[in-house]
């Protein structure tokens, strides 16, 4: 436990600012006058590269590598890229990911009440899981290191080894044991998604899976094929409690399942390895309407809430478990009270939004 935690703040492009202002002011609130947070800023993002040709100095990497935690707004902006072809700013997310081995990105999906999701007769409480995406390996450890030859081929790499394949199953077996179970059963369980049935490096995942699961008989584990999964998501999101697959596969998983439960702007991400840890909401920077004070906080936020608790818990920190929880449930009781930007079918300003959080916050 610390006196004080170094957060590094890094807001990034588009609404990222403003929902990382939005983040901070909720945790000033959640802490009054005793806030054990120092947070710096720092800049990195599309916006950066277009004024200096620069998307993420290398100040602002080491500050991220040494800080207790990193929160982040959002990067990059159309037609921002690379030489390449690449979008500037994501470099800042991958890179992180990869040079501090942030290898398990957690991604928690539920329907709050007072949020109607596109899914017919689907009501808050009946999709409630997490997708635990393998985040340092998979398809996109290519970037950057795939070929393409003379404009007529090109191929990338999907890399899976042992290691980073147990320890992401291991951690999500965990979650499961830690977890309430499925909604519709109340039944914990793991489900892992791949293509075995085509690919080896699928079916190595599995096969590392179905090892893993050995030391966990008190947790149900199976498995579903992503094609199968895209429609099951839909169908019977009840079932799920927790799902884990590789970088690729998970990234398309989890922002389908956003749309379920009223879009990207419910949908928190904790970037985590066994030291560092990378907290923002998967949605992207949104320029259309960045500055218009319209922009979704509840991402940020709630990203702001798994950093509060996962630090809690490496730290022995009370203090920060505990207002982990009063940031979700003010998160909680703000959305079903009708606190809800455009996005979700209101009409609430990015700053009603934090009035109304901090208020749920003393209730």
């Amino acid at each position: 436990m610390k006196d004080s935690y170094q957060i590094a703040v890094v807001p990034g492009d588009g609404i990222g600012p403003e929902v990382t202002d939005a983040a901070l002011d909720v945790l000033r609130a959640a802490f009054g006058g005793e806030l054990p947070l120092a947070f710096t800023e720092y800049p990195a993002g599309a916006e950066l590269y277009r004024r200096t040709g620069e998307s993420f100095p290398d100040a602002t990497f080491q500050a991220c590598r040494d800080a207790d935690a990193v929160l982040h707004g959002a990067a990059g902006i159309p037609g921002v890229v690379h030489p390449d072809g690449t979008e500037a700013g994501l470099d800042f997310t991958l890179r992180l990911r990869f040079e501090l081995d942030l290898f398990a990105n957690i991604r928690p999906v539920r329907l709050y009440a007072g949020v109607r999701s596109p899914l017919a007769g689907v009501e808050a409480g009946q999709i409630d899981y997490v997708i635990l995406r393998e985040n340092s390996e998979g398809l996109y450890a290519a970037r950057g290191a795939g070929a393409q030859l003379r404009g007529e081929m090109a191929v990338d790499t999907l890399v899976q080894t042992r290691k980073g394949v147990e320890r992401i199953v291991r951690q999500a077996f965990e979650i499961a044991r830690a977890s309430n179970g499925a909604p519709a059963d109340g039944v914990r369980r793991v489900t892992c998604v791949d293509k075995a049935n085509v690919l080896r490096s699928y079916a190595f995942f599995r096969s590392i899976f179905d090892e893993v699961s050995k030391d966990y008989p008190d947790i149900e584990a199976e498995h579903g094929l992503i094609d199968a999964m895209a429609m099951y998501l839909v169908t019977r999101p009840g079932h799920y409690n927790v799902i884990v697959t590789e970088n690729m596969f998970g990234d398309i998983l989890s922002d389908l399942a956003a749309a379920t439960i009223g879009g990207m702007g419910l949908a928190p991400s904790a970037e985590v390895g066994l030291s560092r840890g990378l907290f923002q909401a998967a949605h992207g920077s949104a320029p259309d309407i960045a500055g218009l004070g319209i922009a979704n906080p509840y991402g940020t936020v709630l990203s702001a809430a798994s950093m509060l608790e996962w630090l809690g818990r490496r730290e022995a920190d009370d203090r920060l478990v505990s207002a982990a929880a009063r940031i979700r449930r003010a998160s909680e009781k703000a959305i079903g009270d009708g606190a809800l930007t455009r996005d979700l079918g209101g009409t609430a300003d990015t700053a009603s939004v934090v009035k109304r959080l901090c208020a749920c916050l003393d209730a």
